[in-house]
């Protein structure tokens, strides 16, 4: 089944975007952003390194993880870029050799700032469940918060949510403690 010229065009326009954007095709129209402020990135980054050692690699964890800054996802018509995504090994065994990929990931983390909070918890979050991800979180440095979702059937329901440093379990890593202090050190 080949593109609608429309989809063709939104696939075009986002392909000719500059590096200092993110371009994202959410319900047919093709949505940009700046690229994150530091705070932004630095949380991210963070949650990276200290989900990759335990759950990636295996050291003090169980493993069984592979862990992507901003993927580019293919869903359907759609085309979103979370912050971080992690498959299951069982979900992706193989990384595949493509800059887009449409293996759904297990879970997904969004960095919540000013200009994308919006469309991170109304369009992304609907898209995500829609394609049958299973554990989508909220990272917001500004509140120094992490909320937890899972999906039962398309639908988001809330798990949990973490304020401030002190150490948790959080879903789906709740096979050790994450140092929620890390993700707002500078």
């Amino acid at each position: 089944m080949s593109a609608t010229p429309r989809l063709r065009d939104l696939e075009r326009a986002l392909a000719e975007l500059p590096d200092s954007v993110v371009g994202e095709i959410a319900f047919g129209r093709l949505v940009t952003q700046p690229r994150p402020a530091l705070p932004h990135a630095n949380a991210s980054t963070a949650l990276g390194e200290a989900l990759g050692p335990p759950f990636r690699r295996g050291l003090h964890g169980p493993g069984g993880w592979l862990f992507l800054d901003e993927p580019e996802l293919q869903l359907g018509p759609h085309v979103l870029v979370p912050d971080l995504a992690g498959w299951r090994r069982e979900t992706m065994p193989e990384m595949p050799e493509v800059a887009r990929t449409d293996v759904v990931p297990d879970w997904v983390c969004e960095v919540l700032s000013p200009g994308t909070e919006r469309f991170d918890r109304d369009e992304k979050a609907l898209i995500y469940g829609a394609n049958g991800v299973g554990y989508l979180w909220f990272v917001d440095p500004r509140t120094r918060s992490i909320e937890v979702f899972r999906s039962e059937l398309g639908q988001w329901t809330t798990v949990a949510r973490f304020e401030g440093g002190e150490p948790a379990r959080v879903e789906p890593f709740d096979a050790i403690e994450l140092s929620i202090a890390w993700l707002w050190e500078r």
